[in-house]
């Protein structure tokens, strides 16, 4: 990382989160290229170019762009720091798991990047909208119990973020054991009877990178018993929005869940 006051200037981010975080601390210049998976904000897609996927990179297309600082995420991108450090790249690998890891990380990439009043006048913010919605949420009549699917084939259930923000929303994951478990093998339900023995309220859905297909789900054997699928309460939370650990799923993830439990209270009410 260059010295000077300023931190680094040219920066390549292999993850969604670290461009969504420069891009709202108005440091998106200082940006030359970003994940292909990117999705917020849109107007990286047009702007940046794309250099990595999530587990691959193309090393050589990184190197040309001269970056002197790269920002990944978690053990599975490990292979591709270790190669661009063997070529001279100063690179930050990080590895939260939970909403105040989300919180944390805006704030360090903020000072790592030379900017850390701004990020942590933002990581505030992001924390005053967790407290409103938990308020609110405070207020349900009773709290529903949701099942939280990151993917259908094996099934998998939620990361520790997406449980901690469902119980911010006024929710109970029915998996909080597994919510702990940092790596997705860890999660797979082994039988997917434990969530009809478990009987969710409310089902929500986040397959990474296709549709939630609720009629698929209702259909699986014994399913049809748990009272999210008897009363249709079958929702999906776009992955953009809840699946990265940055500031999505802290603000329009969040909200799409308490919007979802919201209406679920209100028909409970009846």
């Amino acid at each position: 990382m260059k010295a000077d006051v300023g931190g680094p200037r040219r920066i390549v981010c292999l993850t969604e989160e670290p461009t969504e975080v420069l891009y709202a601390l108005g440091e998106q210049n200082r940006i030359v290229g970003i994940s292909g998976f990117t999705v917020r904000p849109a107007a990286a897609r047009r702007e940046k170019p794309k250099v990595s996927a999530f587990t691959s990179a193309k090393i050589d297309e990184i190197l040309k762009l001269e970056p002197d600082f790269v920002v990944g995420f978690s053990d599975i991108q490990a292979d591709i720091a270790a190669e661009l450090i063997r070529r001279g790249v100063e690179v930050w690998i990080s590895n939260h798991r939970s909403v105040d890891g989300i919180l944390d990380y805006v704030r360090r990439l903020g000072a790592l990047v030379g900017v850390a009043a701004k990020a942590d006048a933002y990581a505030a913010g992001l924390q005053q909208g967790l407290d409103a919605i938990a308020r609110q949420a405070a207020a349900l009549p009773r709290r529903p119990k949701v099942y939280f699917e990151e993917w259908d084939e094996p099934p998998i259930t939620g990361i520790r973020w997406v449980a901690e923000l469902v119980r911010i929303a006024g929710g109970d994951d029915i998996f909080p054991e597994r919510a702990a478990e940092s790596l997705a093998k860890q999660r797979i339900l082994e039988d997917p009877g434990e969530v009809v023995r478990r009987a969710p309220d409310i089902i929500l859905g986040s397959w990474c990178g296709k549709k939630f297909r609720p009629e698929k789900v209702a259909a699986r054997p014994g399913w049809a018993a748990i009272p999210a699928v008897r009363d249709g309460e079958l929702h999906e939370v776009k992955s953009p929005l809840i699946l990265q650990p940055g500031p999505a799923a802290l603000t329009d993830g969040v909200r799409e869940i308490a919007r979802i439990i919201g209406a679920w209270a209100a028909k409970s009410r009846r």
